[in-house]
């Protein structure tokens, strides 16, 4: 059973808002995620500049896949007692860092003691023109954008006990919300991808109720990878010049993997969040 799909969809069965990457309200986009210290990350792994930083460009990433401009940030935060000024400045400047590089105040939050490191972030964003999850249909291509698996292949390096570098997409990555503004008017669906290709194509399989048909057989390492922070798109085949055109415009590698199809999908991968 995966639990976290369980959970959510308690909730669903009250909220017509929940199921894509964030709850659409008006034209107003709400999205929250958790970056929690010995689940997501270990302290020896990245400095807390990387840290903050990171963990706001996760849930501005939510903002970006539904096509909406981030606004405004609410941080919730639980700092061991035990950090100094200097890191207390350095978790600053990470989350002042990406907040600034896409628009984003910080308006508020909370801030609690506790024994690790852990963060709570909301974004409030507005579109007027949203991409959602749903409106995939039979026929439509699959892409992703730029290249996954590496974030796998470095955390697997950092469990080992390895050091990966500052320019890590495990440490830093960029987000395509230039090639999605642009291209969104010929996108049928899309969602970034944090928990990996394989386990987001079942959340679009169960939405859309559609399977896929694949181009070549993919490496589970790839299928796998999560936090990988692409964009999984789906557009018609009479879209497919006008999307690749576009993706060459905003220099974002694009690579067409498949077909919605009727069929059934069964994903290989294991869950991330619930063993």
């Amino acid at each position: 059973m995966n639990v976290e799909s369980y959970f959510i969809k308690l909730f669903s069965n009250h909220s017509r808002h929940i199921g894509d990457d964030g709850a659409l309200v008006g034209k107003n986009v709400y999205s929250s995620d958790v970056f929690c210290e010995n689940v997501h990350f270990k302290r020896g792994w990245m400095t807390l500049k990387q840290i903050a930083y990171k963990s706001m460009l996760i849930n501005i990433s939510d903002a970006v896949a539904m096509n909406a401009k981030p606004q405004y940030a609410l941080l919730g935060i639980a700092i061991p007692s035990s950090y100094s000024l200097h890191e207390l400045r350095e978790l600053h400047a990470g989350f002042q860092e990406a907040a600034c590089e896409y628009g984003v105040e910080i308006i508020g939050g909370d801030t609690v003691s506790n024994k690790k490191l852990d963060i709570s972030i909301t974004i409030i964003s507005h579109t007027d023109r949203p991409l959602l999850r749903s409106g995939l249909k039979k026929g439509d291509l699959l892409a992703y954008t730029g290249e996954v698996g590496k974030s796998a292949r470095d955390l697997r390096y950092l469990l080992s006990g390895g050091k990966v570098h500052s320019a890590s997409k495990f440490v830093r990555f960029g987000l395509r919300s230039k090639f999605i503004a642009d291209a969104v008017r010929s996108l049928s669906c899309g969602m970034d991808i944090s928990d990996g290709l394989g386990s987001d194509l079942e959340r679009l399989h169960s939405l859309n109720r559609v399977g896929f048909r694949f181009k070549k057989r993919l490496d589970k390492k790839l299928f796998c990878s999560g936090e990988e922070y692409e964009m999984l798109v789906g557009f018609s085949p009479r879209h497919r010049k006008k999307i690749l055109r576009l993706a060459a415009k905003n220099r974002t590698p694009i690579h067409i993997f498949a077909t919605a199809a009727r069929r059934k999908y069964k994903n290989c991968c294991k869950a991330h969040h619930f063993k």
